[in-house]
């Protein structure tokens, strides 16, 4: 029997979505073991795990745990969905820097907003990496849990040996350029490399015909996809990066920091709120519907954690995308070459019955290289105030992040740390908490 656990299942949405993925392959035996820190959504999360199963004609064993141990101990898979502070942290993330005049779209990946989750994040990842190492050592952690590349790292840092970090972007990426210029999706083929939420596309292909000549007559026939920030970082760049205008945005000094950029580039501020309202809205809806007895929607996500799962278990090969270690050791000379080799990296990687083989994909283009590598910068540094409890560390981070150093003057970056670190000190590791001038 195959035991996957969730981490977090409380994440009603997420986790209804990867089941029904996972329910819909062809898999025997499977044991569902859901575990969050509240009992009503991890209720929840049961009544929708029993429902889908019921609905795909399906028959796994699925438990609930409230105690992290219990759900992981003998784990095969663990996937990793928490959300430290739920709404509420997120909320705090845009009120406070919007005080400093700091515009956030997301927030989840980089920069203040990015930052902060990690730390709150950290010291649940190294209790969870604990309890692996004692209880289910061999498991595969898969992590989904934003902000990726500076988790991945970090759980990286502590030993946690079968390791990757997942992510759509690519993926949806490809689907949408494939719509733009008029291809099927099943007839292209695509290289992308890079970092968490800012892969390249490196080729993009239908046979010997590439694509992106047939992107740039598209392009130019429709001025409007000219206010888009990701085409516009195409063009000036020479290659689409994987993630969409509103996170793209967050993660270069050029646009946010500009008012005039923002309504060029139609920049929702604060679209991560609607977001969470929107998850709010469907986790009370499907609660609602579960308890009435009411049909509940549930879209298949095409996400890539049950097709490790089953590659693995099934021994069938195919090809994903992931965050891993760009190499094991600094001298290993790292999948992308001309990236940080301590860093976690976004790369193909092929799937199958032995676990995750990453691609060597070698040096990206050194205008890629160049922003990839200032996003490292914020993630090292975010990662080195946890692991050597250093509070200056935190500031540091924010200091080198390209869209707040564009913004605010060094001294506000510091007093804007300090309150984010009251607000959020009762998440924070103890060593982390100091108010520093």
């Amino acid at each position: 029997m195959t035991a996957i656990a969730f981490i977090g299942a409380g994440s009603v949405v997420f986790t209804q979505g990867l089941l029904a993925d996972l329910f819909d392959l062809d898999l025997d035996s499977l044991e569902i073991r859901l575990h969050d820190i509240d009992p009503e959504r991890l209720e929840t999360a049961a009544a929708a795990a029993a429902y889908i199963a019921r609905e795909h004609r399906v028959t796994p064993r699925i438990s609930t745990h409230l105690e992290r141990r219990a759900a992981l101990d003998g784990a095969d898979f663990v996937i990793n969905i928490v959300q430290v502070g739920m709404n509420a942290a997120t909320h705090t993330d845009f009120e406070i820097p919007a005080r400093y005049g700091l515009r956030q779209t997301i927030g989840d990946t980089l920069g203040v907003g990015g930052v902060f989750r990690a730390l709150r994040t950290f010291p649940v990842l190294r209790g969870l990496a604990q309890d692996i190492a004692e209880v289910c050592p061999d498991a595969w952690l898969l992590n989904y849990t934003n902000p990726m590349v500076m988790n991945v790292w970090y759980l990286k840092e502590l030993g946690v040996r079968n390791l990757a970090g997942l992510c759509h972007s690519v993926y949806w990426t490809m689907q949408g350029l494939s719509d733009l210029v008029g291809v099927p999706y099943e007839d292209v083929t695509y290289l992308a490399a890079g970092v968490n939420h800012q892969s390249w596309v490196l080729r993009f292909e239908r046979g010997r015909e590439n694509l992106y000549d047939r992107l740039d007559e598209v392009i130019a026939a429709d001025p409007e996809l000219l206010r888009r920030v990701r085409v516009d970082m195409y063009r000036r760049l020479g290659f689409y990066p994987t993630e969409t205008s509103e996170h793209s945005s967050e993660y270069v000094p050029w646009y946010l920091g500009h008012a005039s950029e923002v309504e060029r580039l139609r920049l929702p501020i604060g679209a991560y709120l609607d977001i969470v309202a929107e998850n709010l809205a469907s986790y009370e809806h499907t609660r609602n519907a579960l308890k009435t007895g009411d049909p509940v929607e549930v879209d298949p996500t095409m996400e890539y954690a049950p097709q490790i799962v089953h590659s693995i278990t099934t021994n069938t090969p195919r090809t994903i995308y992931a965050n891993v270690p760009n190499a094991t050791t600094p001298r290993a000379g790292g999948l992308i070459p001309n990236l940080q080799s301590r860093a976690v990296v976004e790369v193909p990687c092929l799937v199958d019955g032995s676990g995750i083989h990453p691609t060597a994909v070698g040096e990206l283009p050194a205008q890629c290289a160049a922003l990839n590598r200032s996003y490292l910068n914020v993630a090292e540094l975010a990662v080195q105030a946890a692991l050597t409890e250093d509070p200056r560390a935190i500031r540091q981070a924010i200091m080198v992040d390209p869209a707040t150093a564009g913004t605010l003057p060094v001294e506000q970056i510091w007093e804007l740390c300090n309150d984010l670190v009251l607000a959020h000190r009762n998440y924070l590791d103890p060593s982390l908490r100091a108010i520093l001038k």
